[in-house]
Parts: structure tokens; sequence; C-alpha cells
């Protein structure tokens, strides 16, 4: 199997004719070569996109986008079980969570086809003004050329939430995939113009962040920088923009908290706790890596998170019952091994898990593991590590809670659970996140804004939050009086 680029409209190679290889990260096999996209190819891209949307689609009516919104989503509803399969081999996540991801994505498409039938009837919104000669509307109009780069964790749902809003915005895309898993993506344009989305709105270029990345942030013809990563690669992306002062939404990483009140119901906490972390193998910017657990419950929740942790089925993603699969590549899987032998060698207490499964002798798997009585200023602790790993330490009072839950450059999301819901609410807005679960961890609904504070990044995707990414403000002001303005030329 072999991919292409897809620009303006047509698939082609990449001019250079590199090509990347793609590694199925449960047997650790080839599967598959991806176009190595230069600088030539996004420059390619990014003209196709300017005029694409110069030439009538940043004026088309919203309602038109929405019809190839909806065809989109069909067609990915159709392509389910396929589209899911590939992302298993691809990202190497259970196929049950691959499943409900390509639903999502489909969903993506339909709820931004649904707002985008809504913009028309938006449009020319007066203004109240003091002076009765004027009249005033506000216009929202697309930002341009979206530039998107998104991770591998979520591959065909990470391009949902940035293709969607930018197309019914009536923006146009170049969008870049991780090259670690870019097989669903290319798939979703092979929807796209099957569904037959004009020539050069969405382009798609595969290839490395620091060739293909860079260029795409450094282009005079994008108007937005659209990304999902890590903090370093997000502060090379702001500062790639601030040259041309380009409009950028950042999703960066997380280190959020999980506090646990002493009064909450055991089976429900464990449960949640599990699924902050081990849910798409760790490798989620929000996962609830941190648990901050009142003293007088911590045995009892400790004693139980590691005898759940332990039965949890790890292998392949497309064997039935496998519930944690492989990391997504060696690098990935190295650094996750690499942050659990440092917390071992400086004598962080390992509670379970922490190495590779006994059963399994290729593939880049790492066991559950869970580390209590970590200190605040451990690297486990303060540190994105991205992979199974769970830090667990106690605390007194709601106060401590609150103050080490804050405690961290991070500020993308955060949980609390506890029986009584007015502390929960309290904690909740004491949290400095931008998402709080009260009850609950990680469940996202595309309704719901999502994004973080402090170097979690800038901006929100998802719901009205996630079209107004893609939107720009335009003030229409008319003087409709008949009496001569007279600043200059008094009238006589």
């Amino acid at each position: 199997m072999r991919g292409a680029l897809f620009i303006d409209g047509a698939w082609r190679d990449a001019r250079n004719r590199d090509v990347l290889p793609v590694i199925n990260p449960a047997d650790e096999t080839i599967i598959a070569e991806i176009a190595a996209a230069g600088a030539d190819d996004i420059d390619d891209a990014a003209t196709a996109a300017r005029r694409a949307f110069e030439s009538g689609w940043g004026r088309t009516r919203a309602t038109e986008r929405a019809a190839f919104l909806r065809a989109i989503a069909a067609s990915i509803v159709e392509q389910k079980a396929a589209l899911s399969r590939l992302e298993v081999l691809d990202n190497g996540k259970p196929l049950p969570e691959a499943e409900w991801d390509i639903d999502d994505a489909a969903g993506c498409f339909e709820y931004y086809a649904e707002l985008a039938e809504g913009l028309d009837a938006q449009q020319d919104e007066p203004v109240a003004l003091p002076d009765a000669r004027f009249e005033s509307v506000v216009r929202r109009e697309p930002v341009g050329v979206a530039g998107q780069i998104i991770p591998w964790n979520y591959p065909l749902l990470m391009a949902a939430w940035k293709v969607a809003p930018a197309l019914a915005a009536g923006c146009t895309c170049v969008l870049k995939p991780s090259e670690l898993t870019s097989l669903t993506a290319l798939e979703l344009a092979k929807i796209a113009d099957a569904c037959g989305l004009p020539a050069g709105v969405l382009n798609l270029v595969t290839g490395t962040g620091p060739i293909a990345g860079h260029a795409l942030s450094n282009h005079r013809d994008i108007d937005k920088l659209a990304f999902t990563g890590s903090v370093p690669t997000g502060r090379r992306i702001m500062a790639a923009a601030a040259q041309d002062i380009k409009n950028i939404s950042l999703e960066l990483g997380g280190k959020s908290p999980f506090v646990v009140f002493a009064d909450a119901d055991l089976a429900q906490a464990v449960e949640w706790i599990l699924f902050g972390i081990f849910w798409n193998q760790g490798q989620v910017c929000s996962a609830t890596s941190r648990v901050l657990v009142e003293r007088s419950f911590a045995s009892r929740l400790i004693d139980a998170l590691v005898e759940q942790a332990r039965k949890i089925v790890i292998g392949d993603g497309l064997a039935p019952g496998t519930l944690l699969g492989p990391l997504v590549g060696a690098a990935q899987r190295d650094k996750v091994v690499h942050y659990i032998e440092r917390a071992r060698n400086a004598g962080v207490k390992l509670a379970c898990g922490g190495g590779r499964p006994a059963h399994l002798d290729r593939g880049y798997f790492v066991e559950p593991t869970i580390f209590v009585d970590v200190a605040d200023n451990d690297p486990i602790w303060r540190e994105e590590v991205f992979g199974p790993v769970l830090a667990v330490s106690t605390f007194d009072d709601e106060a401590e809670a609150i103050r080490r839950a804050n405690d961290t450059p991070y500020g993308l999301a955060a949980a609390v659970m506890s029986r009584d819901i007015d502390r929960c609410n309290r904690v909740a807005r004491a949290f400095r996140a931008g998402i709080v679960w009260i009850n609950c961890s990680q469940p996202t609904f595309t309704q719901a804004p999502w994004g973080g504070m402090k170097a979690s990044g800038i901006g929100r995707e998802l719901g009205r939050w996630g079209l107004e990414n893609y939107l720009e403000v335009k003030q229409v002001t008319t003087y409709r009086s008949d009496e001569p303005w007279g600043w200059y030329q008094k009238s006589r």
C-alpha cells in the first residue's frame, strides 16, 4: 500500500519522490509507504488552497458547504469498518476505541454541517449604535487558508476536528497529519474528492514535522495555523506565526489532576481513574495522569486500582478482548520506558506494571503502570509522559488538593470525584484548567469547547468555538443621514 499527496484535486508523488515507512506498532512490520512532502510540495498545496479560496469557496453559501460536510459524514459512516481497521493497524489502539473514534469523526462533520446551515442567517447582524445617523452590522467571514497540523493519537478524529469547522466557515485547508499515522487522513482526502469537493479546497500533504510542518508553518499563503501536539513544537509554530501575525490556535500538552475525596464511590473511582489514564494507552493530552486521593481513602483505592489494572487485556488492537494496545512507535515507547526507569531508579514506589508484557515479544507494548507516594517535584508527577503511567499521591484537605492540582505549568483538564456535589462544584471552580470533569474523566462531546489554559494552548476547538476559530468578524458601518457631516465643510 502506498499513499501519495492530494494537492489541487489530484493525487501525486512528492516532488523529491521520497517516501516514509508506515509501521504497525503491534508487530513492528512495515505495512505501507507514504510520500514525504518537501517545501516545494507545501508551496504547491498552499498555492492551490489560496486559489480555491479566492476563486469561489470563500464566497459560497454556507448551506452549500454544509451539503459537502454531510456527504463526507455519510461516507465515513459507510466506510466505518475499513477505516476502524486501518486506524488500528496505523496507530495500535484497540478496535473498539477506533470504532468510537470513527463514529465521532462522522458526527463532527455532521455537527459542523448543522452549524454552517445557520451561518447565512447570522450575517449582517445589527449592532445598536448611540447615533441614529449610522447603521452598523457585523459579518462573519472565513479567515482564509488554514494550515492544519495534527497528532498521531487520534488520526482521523483530529483531522475532523480541524477540517470540518474550517470547511464549514468557508476556509480552504492544507492538512498535514503525523508521519506516524497518515493512513486514515489519506482516506479522508479520498472521501472528500469522491464527494465532489472542489479542487484545492482540501489538500493533504504527508511528511515530517521538521520539513513539511516547518514549511507549512512559515508559508506566506497560510492565513491561519491550527496545531495539536507537544508544547515544544507549539512554541516553534507560534514563533513562525508571529512573523506574519498569522491567526493561530494551539492545543498542546497536559498533566491533568484527578482529585478523589474519601466519600467517593470506590468502584466508580477505579473505573474513571483507569479510563482517564489507560484509554488510548495513555496517549491523550488530557489524560488524568496525576491522582490526588484523600489520605484516609488512599490504601483502599490503590489496592483496587492495582487489582483492576493487572486484569486489563493487553495485545494487538485487532485481537478480541484487547483493551490496551501498543504505543504508537519505538520512539514513544522508549520515551515512556525512560520515564518509568528514571522513577524507579529514584526510588519512587512502583505498585504495578513498569515493563513489557511477558506474552508479547514484539510490538511497542508497555504494561499499565502505577506509581504511588509520588513527590510533587518528581518528573513522573510534573512532566507529560504520554503513556499508560499513573502517578498517585495523597492529600489531607480540600485546600491542599486544589493547590497541588494547580501546581503545574499545564492547564488543559482536571477532574474531581465526591458524593458531595457542592464540594465538586467548588473544586471545579478553583481548578485552573479549560476542561473540568465531575465524577468522571475524559468524556468529550463535539458540542462543548475543548482547549486549555497556561502552557496547554491558545483558543478552543469543538462546539461553536471551533467554528469561530476559522471566522473573522467584520464591522460594516453605513452613514444613513441626508444631513452633511460638516466637520470640515460647515453647512450654510
